[in-house]
């Protein structure tokens, strides 16, 4: 999917929606679970935790999609874009190595998500030192 150097993806236990863009333009595409999320039990008192089971599946689908970015800022509103990256980390290494940023953000709007990416890497390639 990356044909831009620069990608973020949106992730939460439902969806992946990922945008590769350069300044003029974005392609924007989308992932979902093969199967429910569900909740985990906590393991002695037997309720549910709002903590959703982990998808390895899901992950690595997305990872696909990742291949080939050049910088990668994972964002999503909980806990799912950590289980993402150390997914990333532990089977898709040259994918993990291209992550740059890992943020909280509620439910954008792609619309939003661009205008947020973008902000993201203007400010962080600003930090880069200049080579004259």
């Amino acid at each position: 999917m990356t044909n831009h150097y620069h990608a973020v993806v949106w992730i939460d236990h439902h969806e992946a929606r990922i945008l590769d863009f350069n300044a003029d333009e974005a392609e924007a595409g989308k992932v979902t679970p093969k199967h429910k999320a569900t909740r985990k039990h906590a393991q002695f008192t037997g309720r549910a935790s709002w903590r959703q089971s982990e998808d390895a599946e899901f992950f690595d689908e997305v990872a696909d999609k990742l291949a080939g970015a050049g910088e990668i800022l994972i964002v999503g509103p909980a806990n799912a874009k950590f289980g993402f990256l150390k997914r990333l980390q532990a089977k898709h290494g040259a994918v993990a190595g291209h992550v740059v940023g890992i943020e909280t953000v509620d439910h954008p709007s792609n619309t939003e998500l661009l205008e947020y990416a973008r902000a993201y890497f203007r400010k962080a390639d600003r930090m880069l030192p200049q080579v004259d």
